[in-house]
C-alpha cells in the first residue's frame, strides 16, 4: 500500500509540474503574440564623398583623389567608370544604406537601429586627414587675438546657459543612477507595535476565548503586537527590460553631454562673431570721422569761394547738409557699438562694461586658413550629430523596453523577522521567528491596448530620432557648404571692392582739386565723396561678413570645443 501511495504522490507531483510548465509557457507565448509590427525608417540621402561649393569648384581633396584615381586607371589601361573611381578612392567606410525591401519589411527588429547611422570614424585616421581638417585646430591657434581669447575664456566660465546645461547633465546622470538600481533587489527594514481587541462575538475573538497563551494563561486584552522584520523584493530582469532602460538613460546622458559640447562651440562662435562685428563698427566709425573731416574741408572751400564771389550759397548748404548727415550717422554707429558690447557682456554672463579690443586696420585682418576636409569627418567632429546618434540609440533601447512589457515579469518577494505579543519574547528564537517567500509570475493576457499603444509610441519616437539624425547630418553638410562658399565669394568681392575704392579715392582727390580751381562743380565733389564713403562702408561690411563666415564655418566643421 505504501508503494502505491508513493507512486500516486509522484504521479500527482509530475502532473502538477507539467501543468505549471504548460501555464508558464502559455503565458510567455500568449503574451508575445500581441506585439505590433515594427516599422523601419526610410533611408536618408547618401552623404557626398566630397564637398562641392555652389560655384561648382570641388575641394582640394576631391581633386587629389581624382588625380590619383585617373593615374591608377591609366596604369591599368582600363576604361574609366564610376565604379572604378569609387574603388580607387580610399575613404572612411559607411554603413550600408537600407534598401527599399528592408524598409518595407515589418518584422520586429531586435536591436537598436544603428543600421541607419554611419559608424564613428576610427581613431587611427591617417595623419594627413588630421592636419588638413580645420576642425582639429585649437581655438587658441585659430583665433590669434589675446583680447578675443580672453573673452572666450570668460564666456566659458560665466555663461548661464552653460551652467544650466551642466545641471541638465547632472539630472541625466541622476536618472542613470536611478535606473541602475531598479534591477537590483530592494531590501527594507522596519518595526512596529500595536494593540488589538477583537470582539468576542467575532471569529478571531471567539477563537482566542478558547485558547491559552501558556498553560493557565489566557490571551491578554487588549492583545499587544510587536514586530521587527526585513523584506526583500526583486524583479528578475529576464527580458532585460530594466537593463535596457538603464542603457537608454545612459545614452541620453551622453547625448546631453554632447549637447553641451555643441553649445560650447556655438558660444565660442557667437563671441567671436560679435567681437569682429564690434571691430567692424569701430572701423566704420573711424571711416566716418575721416569722411567728415574731408567734407568739412570741402565746406571751408565752398565758403571761401562764396566770400570771393566765385561760389554760391547752394554749394555751402549742400556741403553743410552732407556733414550733418554723417554726424547723425556717427551717433547711430556709436549706439550700435554699445549694443554689440552688451551682447558680448551677456554672453560672458556679466553686466555692461567696455570691451577691450585693439585698434587695427579691420579690412586687413585675416584668420586661420580653413580646410573643410571630408564630409564623413563631420560624423565625429560635430557634437550635435553625436548627440543625435545617442538619441537614436536611446530610442532603439526604448523600443526594447516597450516590447519587454508584453512578456511576463518574474518577481521574488521574501521576508524574515521577529513577532511576539510581549516585548520580552520578541528575541526568543526560534519561537518568535517569522518568514515568508513567494515567486510571482505576472503577464498581460487580455486587453493589451495600453502596452500596444506604448510600443507604437516608442517605435514612432524611434523613427523621429532617426529622421532627426538624418536632418542633423544634412544640415551640418549644408552649413559647411554655405559658409565655405560664402568665404570664397566674399574674398573675391573684397578684391573687387578694393579696386573700386582705390579708383574712388583718386576721383575724390581729382574732384577736390578741380573744385578748388573752379573747374568742377560742387555736385561732382559731393558725389565722389559720398561714393567713396559708401564703398569704404561696404568694404568693411563685406569683410565683417567674411570673418563671420570663417568663424561659423569653423564652428560648422566642429571646431571651437
Amino acid at each position: 500500500m505504501s508503494n502505491l501511495y508513493e507512486i500516486a504522490s509522484r504521479t500527482q507531483a509530475t502532473k502538477s509540474k507539467v501543468f505549471s510548465a504548460i501555464v508558464c509557457g502559455s503565458m510567455v507565448f500568449a503574451s508575445g503574440c500581441g506585439i505590433p509590427n515594427h516599422r523601419g525608417a526610410l533611408p536618408g540621402p547618401q552623404m557626398p564623398q566630397f564637398y562641392s561649393w555652389t560655384s561648382g569648384v570641388l575641394s582640394r581633396k576631391h581633386e587629389l583623389a581624382q588625380e590619383n584615381s585617373e593615374a591608377e586607371i591609366n596604369a591599368e589601361d582600363s576604361t574609366t567608370t564610376e565604379e572604378t573611381v569609387n574603388e580607387n578612392i580610399q575613404l572612411t567606410n559607411y554603413a550600408p544604406i537600407p534598401t527599399e525591401a528592408s524598409v518595407e519589411q515589418t518584422e520586429i527588429i531586435e536591436e537598436a537601429p544603428h543600421a541607419f547611422i554611419p559608424p564613428p570614424v576610427e581613431d587611427d585616421v591617417p595623419e594627413i586627414l588630421v592636419l588638413e581638417n580645420s576642425a582639429y585646430v585649437p581655438k587658441s591657434v585659430f583665433f590669434d587675438d589675446h583680447h578675443l581669447l580672453t573673452l572666450i575664456h570668460q564666456a566659458l566660465a560665466g555663461n548661464q546657459e552653460l551652467r544650466i546645461l551642466a545641471e541638465e547633465i547632472q539630472i541625466a546622470n541622476n536618472e542613470v543612477e536611478a535606473r541602475s538600481g531598479e534591477y537590483l533587489p530592494f531590501v527594507t527594514v522596519g518595526g512596529g507595535a500595536g494593540l488589538e481587541k477583537p470582539s468576542r462575538y467575532s471569529r478571531s475573538g471567539a477563537v482566542e476565548e478558547q485558547l491559552e497563551v501558556a498553560p493557565g494563561r489566557r490571551f491578554p486584552e487588549p492583545l499587544p503586537d510587536f514586530l521587527a522584520a526585513a523584506n526583500i523584493s526583486w524583479e528578475i530582469d529576464v527580458w532585460h527590460r530594466l537593463r535596457n532602460a538603464e542603457d537608454a538613460a545612459a545614452m541620453r546622458y551622453l547625448g546631453s553631454a554632447e549637447g553641451r559640447c555643441y553649445i560650447v562651440t556655438r558660444l565660442v562662435a557667437e563671441v567671436a562673431e560679435n567681437y569682429y562685428e564690434l571691430l567692424s563698427l569701430d572701423s566704420r566709425l573711424v571711416t566716418l570721422e575721416k569722411t567728415i573731416e574731408i567734407q568739412e574741408k570741402s565746406l571751408e572751400i565752398a565758403e571761401s569761394k562764396k566770400e570771393a564771389g566765385r561760389g554760391t550759397e547752394l554749394a555751402v548748404q549742400r556741403f553743410q547738409a552732407e556733414v550733418r548727415k554723417n554726424q547723425s550717422e556717427r551717433l547711430i554707429i556709436q549706439q550700435e557699438i554699445i549694443e554689440v558690447e552688451n551682447r558680448i557682456n551677456f554672453l560672458l554672463g556679466r553686466y555692461p562694461q567696455p570691451i577691450d579690443r585693439p585698434s587695427l586696420e579691420f579690412v586687413d585682418l585675416n584668420l586661420y586658413a580653413l580646410d573643410a576636409g571630408l564630409p564623413s569627418e563631420l560624423l565625429r567632429n560635430r557634437a550635435d550629430i553625436r548627440q543625435a546618434e545617442r538619441e537614436v540609440a536611446a530610442a532603439g533601447l526604448d523600443v526594447k523596453v516597450a516590447r519587454a512589457r508584453f512578456y511576463p515579469s518574474f518577481g521574488l518577494n521574501a521576508g524574515i523577522g521577529l513577532n511576539a505579543y510581549n516585548i520580552r519574547y520578541l528575541f526568543s528564537t526560534p519561537e518568535s521567528l517569522i518568514y515568508n517567500a513567494a515567486v510571482d509570475l505576472v503577464g498581460p493576457l487580455i486587453n493589451k491596448r495600453a502596452i500596444q499603444a506604448d510600443y507604437r509610441t516608442a517605435n514612432s519616437a524611434q523613427l523621429q530620432s532617426v529622421y532627426n539624425y538624418q536632418r542633423t547630418v544634412l544640415n551640418a553638410h549644408m552649413e559647411v557648404v554655405n559658409y565655405m562658399s560664402k568665404i570664397q565669394n566674399y574674398r573675391e568681392s573684397i578684391e573687387v571692392k578694393r579696386e573700386q575704392l582705390q579708383a574712388l579715392e583718386t576721383s575724390v582727390a581729382v574732384a577736390t582739386k578741380l573744385f578748388q580751381n573752379a573747374r568742377a562743380e560742387y555736385v561732382e565733389v559731393l558725389l565722389a565723396q559720398r561714393e567713396m564713403m559708401e564703398a569704404k562702408m561696404m568694404l568693411i561690411e563685406i569683410k565683417q561678413q567674411q570673418l563671420a563666415a570663417i568663424v561659423n564655418a569653423y564652428q560648422a566643421l566642429g571646431g571651437g570645443f
